[in-house]
């Protein structure tokens, strides 16, 4: 990278409070990067800004895992082209009700596409027919769908279960990205720059940007030759990988302070959250990844991609 960023972070973003993480790793006089323990990602509002007030000055990249963009088909309905411009004025206007899940399948619309509120009876089904699509998959980004290498993410608008992102992105776009391209001018150091839609990774964080990019733990896992034979709720396998983890960190010549190599040792603790700790962790390493050029960061240059549907970081095109 042509210049690398001065702090670069990860947020394992849960639906609530307790569950969102926060790692992140300093960049030092000498080059080489420093990581610090996961703790609490705090209040959604503040959060960029208190990136930037660790790193006042020079690039910043901060991965989360929830969905930057929206599926194809679903836009083209909706008439968007562009998500980055249309971000800040969801939950207003035209969209006044996008961000209201709704209870019941007669309430779905290209407006308010987020479903169900609670269970009982809802079914993927209702999305595809009250938006006019013809497939689950219409509701998948490209990036989504599955491949060798990982399963297929759940649809964008869905809100049950273990996988669902439905109600984080609400979380995501609405109290945090929506709000602070709202608040703050391009020019602000806190204002986020989106990848890929506002242009290339290694441009804005030679810019100075505070870049906010898709970073998934789940596809990271293979970036840093993790393999989970288990459940990663359980302590004991989050600790069967901590020697993969520790060795990527040694080879990347990465600094972990005691603090972190003790919980990776520990398999994040046997306390519940042990797994957002390690996701935390997880997305950290996979975006220093990028940064450190040991895995490319797949700058999608298909237009659609770059400006509707967004990507994820360190995923190959051909994937």
């Amino acid at each position: 990278m042509a210049d690398f960023p001065v702090l670069v972070a990860h947020a394992d973003w849960g639906v609530t409070a307790a569950r969102r993480r926060l790692a992140y790793a300093l960049r030092q006089p000498d080059g080489r990067f420093i990581a610090y323990a996961p703790g609490p990602a705090g209040e959604p509002h503040t959060l960029l800004a208190r990136l930037r007030a660790l790193a006042p000055r020079g690039g910043i990249l901060f991965g989360v895992d929830f969905p930057l963009g929206l599926p194809l088909r679903y836009a083209a309905v909706a008439g968007i082209a562009d998500f980055a411009a249309l971000l800040p004025e969801l939950g207003s206007g035209r969209w006044a009700r996008f961000y209201d899940v709704a209870s019941r399948p007669c309430e779905i619309s290209i407006e308010r596409p987020f479903y169900p509120l609670r269970p009982g009876g809802a079914r993927q089904a209702h999305l595809i027919q009250a938006l006019g699509m013809t497939t689950i998959n219409d509701l998948r980004r490209r990036c989504d769908l599955a491949s060798a290498a990982r399963r297929a993410a759940a649809p964008i608008f869905w809100t049950l279960g273990a996988q669902q992102v439905g109600k984080a992105t609400i979380v995501g776009w609405r109290d945090m990205l929506g709000a602070a391209r709202r608040a703050y001018a391009r020019q602000d150091a806190r204002f986020p720059w989106l990848w890929p839609f506002d242009g290339h990774l290694d441009d804005l964080i030679a810019a100075g940007r505070l870049v906010v990019a898709e970073v998934y733990p789940g596809e990271c896992y293979h970036h840093l030759s993790i393999t989970l034979r288990g459940s990663k709720r359980a302590q004991a396998t989050r600790a069967a990988v901590g020697a993969a983890l520790l060795a990527w960190a040694d080879a990347a010549e990465v600094v972990l302070e005691p603090a972190l190599r003790c919980a990776i040792d520990d398999g994040f603790g046997a306390a519940p959250g042990g797994d957002d700790d390690f996701d935390a962790t997880v997305g950290l390493f996979g975006a220093l990844n990028v940064v450190l050029r040991r895995r490319a960061a797949g700058e999608p240059e298909d237009e659609v991609i770059r400006r509707v549907e967004g990507w994820i970081l360190g995923q190959g095109v051909e994937d």
